[in-house]
């Protein structure tokens, strides 16, 4: 690469890190695909550490009870999570659209009430965990044992969840204004706390006690109250784009309502996308411990691989929002063709390796051959459809960045629970292909899904989306 090209890239790398640029109505497509990519990427990566840096920790103290209490607890906050994110997009898309409208003021009213809603949600939320938190690890199927020595997980966990509530919402606020970096530094400050946190309250250090495994929720608690606050700092000072003051506290019921339309739909697509993974693993299970956790260890692998590919499709949802806002809806449309293209380029690369390398891969994680032959299969087998999964994911971002959330909320409800499950079951056990039928299922959905998201996207009724 010449030096002056190498100078560019990496010029536009700091640009990216420090978030120079807030609005993306204007210029280059790419420059613009690539300056939100790199922190959204930086930003999923650093989410997706924090259940496993509790996993990791928890697994030293040797307890599969202690190990099951984080497992069933981060179960039952999915819904959590879902109802998060689900808001999150909802700001993401309104405040995206009063950016680029050039209403800063209207974008700054829009987070105080995306606010206002997580902390209503997370008030709930926090009472059911102060009230019934041994009740609800005993419904998720704990044993006694773990209820009664590690039910202060979930405790904490639910009490504290007001944390990642904030988190989200507050990044979708960031992420609608163009100002992807100030959410990934939040998530690289509450994911430090967190690495160095964990240990200490697990196991001990100086004055402070080993707390077991109740500490991992201690620590994940502190780490993502000091991203919140950073995020509260960056948006009450006057740094951000979204101007939160005084003047914008009033409720707007007008406004609360549109953002629980969009959300609606976002949350109902994470559940349905949830529940649905949750019903191929009960498909799973009767072909034995080895298929499991085969198929466990390729998800993972499968979900790490394509964090860079969730940066670019919600890097395409701010622009489309941004864009509709600035009356540019051919532009917006351009974006996401774009960032598909580029996504597919990514995700063809990655099928190469799994193509070649999935064997090798899987085998970082487990010495038996059974699981290895499994695990192997299900990277070879999911990976296959990557190409039209690029443009899917990058699509149903766009439809919620363009406010339309009912749309990808019929496609993964169509996809996943009426032809996914099924279709995977009748493979699996009608035609007895065992668990080559679940991935072949799995590849058979997301392609049809991608298909029938291109079709439906080409049609432009999104362009006409108000919120």
């Amino acid at each position: 690469m010449p030096a002056s090209k190498q100078t560019s890239v990496f010029s536009l790398l700091r640009q990216a890190l420090r978030g120079d640029q807030q609005e993306f109505t204007d210029g280059s497509i790419n420059r613009a695909i690539f300056l939100l990519s790199v922190p959204m990427i930086l930003e999923m990566a650093m989410e997706a550490l924090f259940a496993i840096a509790d996993v990791f920790y928890v697994s030293q103290l040797n307890d599969n009870d202690a190990l099951a209490a984080v497992v069933l607890t981060e179960s039952m906050l999915t819904l959590v999570y879902s109802v998060a994110m689900g808001l999150g997009i909802g700001a993401t898309a309104m405040v995206a659209r009063r950016i680029g409208e050039k209403d800063r003021v209207s974008a700054a009213e829009v987070g105080v009430q995306a606010i206002y809603l997580g902390l209503g949600f997370s008030l709930v939320v926090m009472l059911i965990g102060l009230l019934w938190s041994d009740q609800l690890l005993g419904l998720m199927g704990a044993s006694r044992r773990v209820v009664d020595n590690y039910a202060g997980y979930t405790y904490w966990m639910l009490t504290g969840n007001i944390t990642i509530v904030m988190l989200f919402v507050m990044n979708g606020i960031f992420r609608g204004a163009g100002e992807a970096s100030a959410a990934m530094r939040a998530l690289i400050i509450a994911n430090g706390l967190n690495l160095v946190l964990d240990p200490m309250f697990i196991f001990g250090f100086g004055p402070v006690p080993a707390c077991g495994v109740e500490g991992a929720a201690i620590a994940t608690n502190i780490g993502r109250g000091a991203g919140v606050l950073y995020q509260v700092y960056y948006l009450f000072s006057g740094k951000s784009v979204v101007k939160i003051n005084a003047g914008n506290f009033r409720p707007n019921p007008e406004t609360i309502v549109n953002l629980l339309k969009v959300a609606a739909g976002a949350t109902a697509q994470f559940l349905i996308g949830a529940a649905s993974w949750i019903f191929l693993v009960r498909i799973m299970a009767p072909f034995g411990s080895a298929a499991l956790a085969g198929y466990t260890i390729a998800i993972r692998v499968i979900v790490f691989a394509i964090l860079p590919s969730w940066g670019m499709a919600n890097a395409a949802a701010t622009l489309v929002g941004q864009n509709l806002g600035a009356d540019k809806p051919e532009r917006a449309e351009q974006s996401v063709w774009r960032t598909g293209f580029l996504n597919m380029l990514f995700l063809a690369a990655v099928t190469v390796v799994f193509m070649l390398f999935a064997r090798k891969i899987v085998a970082l994680f487990t010495v038996d051959e059974e699981v290895i032959l499994h695990g192997t299969r299900c990277l070879q087998f999911v990976s296959a459809g990557y190409v039209f999964y690029a443009y899917g994911m990058v699509i149903n971002q766009s439809f919620n960045g363009a406010g339309d959330t009912r749309t990808p909320t019929i496609l993964s409800l169509v996809g996943f629970w009426l032809f996914q499950i099924p279709f995977a079951y009748y493979l699996a056990t009608a035609l007895r292909l065992g668990p080559d039928g679940v991935y072949i299922a799995i590849v058979s959905a997301e392609t049809a899904m991608a298909i029938a998201g291109i079709y439906l996207f080409r049609q432009g009724k999104w362009k006409a989306v108000r919120i």
